[in-house]
Formats: C-alpha cells, sequence, structure tokens
C-alpha cells in the first residue's frame, strides 16, 4: 500500500513501550521464609512468569491500545489506493465573456439567462476580462445563481483563451463541462476554438453559446496627448459604424473649472473623423458624444492633464552628468534639485534618488531618510559599490527592499527578464539589456520583485519602510568604461525614468495619467483607490472601467479605445460554426482518470470506536 507520508509510520515504534509497559513487574517484597518455601517458590515463579505472558495475551485492553497506536500510525502516513475513475460531469464553469461589446443593448443579461439554464451541482464561474477574474469557485447551484446576478460587463477585450485554460486547470483532475458565453466579436490571445479542441481533446465537454445581434454604434475609438510649446493638446478618433452618413454632437467639460464649450462633426458611413482640441486645461476633461446608440462605453473619453507640482525630486550623487539625473531632468513636469549629500530639510520633494557610487552615507543622512521614508515618502537607491554589504552600514541595509552582497561580474553579460508585467515594464526592452557588472541581492519576505536577470537576481525591487516605499533598481547608471551595463544607451531609458517617476507620485509622463481599460498596474504598498464605481483597498489595479480612478493622489483617466469592441456589427456565427465541426483525426478522448483514495479517515473512525470499547471495558470491570 502507498503512503504520501511514509516517515510518519516511525510511529509504529510506540508499541515498545506498550508492550514493555504491560510486562512489567511489580517490585518485590522482601520477607523472611523457611529454605523449603524459597526452592517451593523458584518454581512458582516460573509459573508466574508464564501467567504473565498469558495476561498479557489475553487482556482485551492490551490489544486496543496496540491496534489505536497503530492506526494512529497509518493514518499519519496517509495511505491510499489508486482507481480509474469516470470523468464526471458534475462540476461546470461557466465562463461569461465581460467585454465591452457585451454592454451593447441586453448582450450580457441574455449571457447570464442562457448561463443560468446550465449550473449544476458543482459550478465555478469566470468573467473572461483582459485577464480571467475567477467570481465563484466550486459552488453549489444557488451561490452560482447569485453570482451570475451580480455580475456587470467591463470595458476590456476579453482573452478568452486564457478563460478556458483557467477551466482546464480547474477540471484536470475529475472532469466535466465548460460553456463559455459570448458574443464572439473579438478577443485577444489564441482563438478560443483551437482553445476549445484542446480542452476537448482531455475529455472536457466544451460548449460555445452565442448572444447578441448586430447594432448601430458610433464611438471613440482612439485618443492620444501630445506636448507642443508646454501646452497639451488632444486628438481623438470617432467612428461611425452604420452603413448612412451621421451628424453628432460632441460637448467638452473640464470637469474642475467647469469650462464647457460643444461641436458637431458630420461623418460618413462606416468612417473615421478626427477631434482635436487645443491647450487643454489641468484636471479632468470630459469628451462626450451626446447621441444616443447601442454602446455607451465608447461615447465617453476622458483626459487627465495633472497639475503642475510644486514639490521637487531630490537628486543625490557624488559622480556628475549621470544618465539617470540627465532622463529626469526631460522630464518637464517636476523639478531636479542635485546635492551631494541629505539635507536636513526633506519636506519639498516628492521622490528622492540615492545614486553615490563610492561615497557611503553617513549616519545622520541614514536618520533623516529612515524619518523621510516613515513618513510616507518615496526613495530610489540606485546600485553601486557604496551599498554592497561590505561598504554599506546596517541602518542603511535595513532600509533597502533587499539584502545586499558583493559586486559580481559577468564574462559575457547576463540579460534582464520581466517578473511581473506592469506599466513600468510596458514598451521597455529588458531583454536587450547586458549586464556586465551587478551587486548581486537577494529579496526580502516583505518586498516585490519586478524585473530580474535570467539568474534570478532581483534588478528591480519595492517594497514598504513605514508609510512610505523603497525601490531598489540594480541597474546601475554609471557611464562610459566604467559602465556596469547599456541600459543608458537605449533608447527606452528616459522612457523608464519617466514611468518609475509617475508610478511613485511624481507627476511623471501625462501618459501614466491616461490608460488604455485593460491596463494593469502594481502599486508600491496596498492602499485604497477610487474606481469610477466602488472604492477598494488593493496592491494591483486592474483598470477595466472606463473613467477616472483615483490612485496614489492621481486622477488617471481610462479608455476604451478598442475599435473592435466598439464595432457592433461584428456578428460570432462563423465561431459557432467552427466549434460545431467535426474533430480532427487523431484526437484521443480521455474517459477516465487516476484518483487517489485515501484510508486516513476510516482509520480514525476505527481509532474512536475502538477508545470507546475500551472505556467500556474499564466501566466493567469496575475502574472507572
Amino acid at each position: 500500500m502507498p503512503f504520501d507520508n511514509p516517515v510518519a509510520l516511525a510511529a509504529l515504534a510506540s508499541v515498545i513501550p506498550l508492550i514493555i509497559l504491560y510486562l512489567l513487574r511489580p517490585k518485590p517484597l522482601q520477607v523472611q521464609i523457611p529454605s523449603l518455601m524459597f526452592l517451593m517458590d523458584i518454581k512458582e515463579e516460573k509459573k508466574r512468569f508464564y501467567t504473565s505472558i498469558s495476561k498479557l495475551v489475553k487482556d482485551p485492553l492490551f490489544f486496543i491500545q496496540l491496534f489505536v497506536l497503530i492506526l494512529l500510525a497509518l493514518a499519519a502516513a496517509s495511505p491510499y489506493f489508486e482507481s480509474q475513475e469516470a470523468l464526471s460531469g458534475d462540476h461546470t464553469v461557466l465562463i461569461i465573456d465581460g467585454s465591452a461589446s457585451m454592454q451593447t443593448d441586453n448582450r450580457f443579461s441574455d449571457a447570464i439567462s442562457k448561463a443560468e439554464d446550465y449550473v449544476s451541482k458543482t459550478n465555478t464561474v469566470i468573467l473572461a476580462e483582459s485577464t480571467p477574474v475567477t467570481i465563484i469557485e466550486e459552488a453549489n447551484a444557488q451561490a452560482t445563481y447569485d453570482a451570475l446576478e451580480s455580475m456587470q460587463a467591463q470595458a476590456t477585450v476579453a482573452y478568452m483563451s486564457s478563460a478556458i485554460s483557467a477551466a482546464m486547470r480547474i477540471l484536470s483532475d475529475q472532469g466535466g463541462n465548460i460553456v463559455v458565453v459570448s458574443d464572439f466579436a473579438s478577443w485577444n490571445g489564441d482563438d478560443p476554438v483551437n482553445s476549445m479542441k484542446l480542452a476537448e481533446s482531455y475529455g472536457l465537454n466544451v460548449q460555445f453559446l452565442l448572444v447578441g445581434r448586430e447594432a448601430d454604434n458610433i464611438g471613440i475609438i482612439q485618443g492620444t496627448i501630445e506636448v507642443e510649446d508646454g501646452k497639451y493638446n488632444y486628438n481623438g478618433v470617432i467612428k461611425n459604424y452604420q452603413n448612412s452618413r451621421q451628424t453628432i454632437d460632441v460637448e467638452i467639460e473640464n470637469l474642475d473649472s467647469g469650462k464647457t464649450s460643444s461641436t458637431s462633426l458630420a461623418i460618413p458611413a462606416r468612417s473615421t473623423k478626427q477631434l482635436r482640441l487645443t491647450n487643454l486645461g489641468t484636471g479632468i476633461t470630459e469628451v462626450r458624444i451626446l447621441d444616443d446608440d447601442s454602446l455607451a462605453a465608447d461615447n465617453t473619453a476622458y483626459i487627465s492633464i495633472p497639475k503642475i507640482s510644486d514639490r521637487q525630486l531630490l537628486f543625490v550623487t557624488d559622480v556628475d552628468d549621470l544618465p539617470s539625473k540627465i532622463a529626469l531632468s526631460l522630464i518637464p513636469t517636476i523639478t531636479v534639485k542635485e546635492l551631494e549629500g541629505v539635507p536636513g530639510d526633506l519636506s519639498d520633494y516628492s521622490i528622492i534618488v540615492i545614486a553615490n557610487k563610492e561615497r557611503a552615507l553617513a549616519s545622520n543622512e541614514i536618520s533623516l531618510l529612515s524619518t523621510y521614508l516613515n513618513a510616507g515618502g518615496k526613495v530610489v537607491f540606485i546600485a553601486s559599490e557604496a551599498l554592497s554589504s561590505e561598504n554599506a552600514k546596517t541602518e542603511l541595509v535595513e532600509l533597502l527592499p533587499v539584502m545586499p552582497e558583493s559586486v559580481e561580474d559577468t564574462d559575457g553579460g547576463v540579460t534582464l527578464e520581466v517578473v511581473q508585467d506592469t506599466r513600468l515594464s510596458e514598451n521597455i526592452k529588458y531583454d536587450e539589456v547586458a549586464m556586465y557588472k551587478y551587486l548581486n541581492v537577494t529579496e526580502r519576505i516583505e518586498s516585490t520583485t519586478l524585473v530580474a536577470t535570467e539568474d534570478d537576481v532581483p534588478m528591480l525591487v519595492y517594497g514598504p519602510v513605514g508609510d512610505g516605499t523603497s525601490v531598489y533598481l540594480g541597474i546601475n547608471d554609471i557611464a562610459g568604461e566604467d559602465a556596469w551595463n547599456n541600459f543608458h544607451n537605449l533608447p527606452e531609458y528616459p522612457v523608464f525614468w519617466s514611468k518609475l517617476a509617475g508610478w511613485l507620485g511624481g507627476t511623471g509622463s501625462v501618459q501614466d495619467y491616461n490608460l488604455k481599460t485593460g491596463t494593469v498596474s502594481a502599486l508600491a504598498k496596498e492602499q485604497e483607490i477610487q474606481t469610477p464605481s466602488t472604492t477598494d483597498t488593493v496592491s494591483r489595479v486592474l483598470y477595466d472601467e472606463v473613467g477616472v480612478y483615483q490612485v496614489a493622489g492621481k486622477e488617471i483617466a481610462v479608455n476604451l479605445y478598442t475599435d473592435k469592441e466598439s464595432d457592433t456589427t461584428l456578428e460570432g456565427d462563423d465561431v459557432i460554426e467552427r466549434s460545431q465541426a467535426d474533430d480532427e483525426p487523431g484526437i484521443v478522448r480521455e474517459s477516465s482518470y487516476t484518483a487517489k483514495n485515501y484510508l486516513d479517515t476510516y482509520m480514525i473512525i476505527i481509532v474512536f470506536a475502538l477508545v470507546i470499547l475500551e472505556l467500556l471495558v474499564i466501566r466493567k470491570r469496575g475502574e472507572l
């Protein structure tokens, strides 16, 4: 019989003390006896020994206690036997398309109604957004009905293949059904039919259900912000999906100042028209199409222009003209102040960058940084010899999100890879960064690594210090012959620093304030955010609604800007036809799976029965 935990069988040794306990004899009493009686007692002593063995064998309590110890040891070892079981159809995974196009007319409510017809004994519900969101898992029918009624379509593009893969993982052991309800108008990732065939090849029953019909729509499908002569201009694109020319009214309002304006656009059938706004004011500007249509998510666009901050970024370094300092100076919305040491008053700085290469920070400087961080400040530490374990003071190491060790040299250079996808990894080609020299570090338990080397050495890490955030950048920024890497030579280098400044709560680039739905952002720490519809406490934000998010003191405008999701004339009939086509030859369906049947529960039940029996025996003897 196989065991999951065979080491626990060592507990069987506990039967040895039990046997010894039953064989122990009482301490003999010394008395004066005649010699003849002593000789007679020798024979009696041998007889008594065999009587003791006989009592041991006949005593029911001994056997009860012996079996209890053996069963407990076997139960701890988790014995099991394997059997081939038929794939079950009791578990159903319902995948509901939560994309923006499902908000058209009654598509989403129709999808919920159809999904309710397929609720089974055990159910899991997945909302297919830009990333699959599990609403409820392995729930009964009533809980599933309640979960379905509470769901809403979001403003993203659905990643259907990823949702089907998630369902396959859930049903991988015992099998079941996958029901996908969608308009199948558009999707990200692999073709859902290919994912369906893959799931079916593993013996899962997959069914596609189509909802929706062609509808009229006019939507804002694109929007970009550019800076010219210090002024912000907006270029939007509005598309008419109808088969006739349409004249639409557009209203523009700055929600901070209340200033409004309006315009009319004549757009030919199945064509686009550009909307250009110049010299936008700071704060949130709302662009609204006043005409009603079948999809509301693309009728409004939000533009966020950050207010110019009067706070500065402090750059502490013992080297002149570092590439990082130059990149930060290119950001028009922040002012960089360079100093050789940490000043006594840090209240004017929104971000502090420590870029010393040789000089280790003094104790009083470290104390100032500690107070700043604990009060909610943000500090970026750039890797250098000054941060190595032999040079950095213990007090400074405690402020880092990593534990530094020694500086390492590489022969041919190592490359970087993204550990977590965030806005700090978008449009940054980390795989083109060659590290010739780096500081070997290990991540602290409470820290999060975003970028690391191919050997898993953390390169971009953040972690909490009091109410503040400490960031470690392992990509040294020194240039010239002594350069540790080539990052500063890549065109993405200034983009990285702009993104980092924006992510940490500085003004950053205006692009950091204007995102597309489906974007995922990691926060420096878990905090409360305001979405367009609710308030939530998260450490990772999925921007899946059109509107304004309040995150880390910033107003972030989020828009759909997706042509295919706005095209409500698309229908998914071809997907249904391909899903119902005959299976490809060569696909072998599995009809059973290998199940582990554990016996430990039955053993524990027998142990309880034996304990009760022992109590009854003791009571019958009058010893209880």
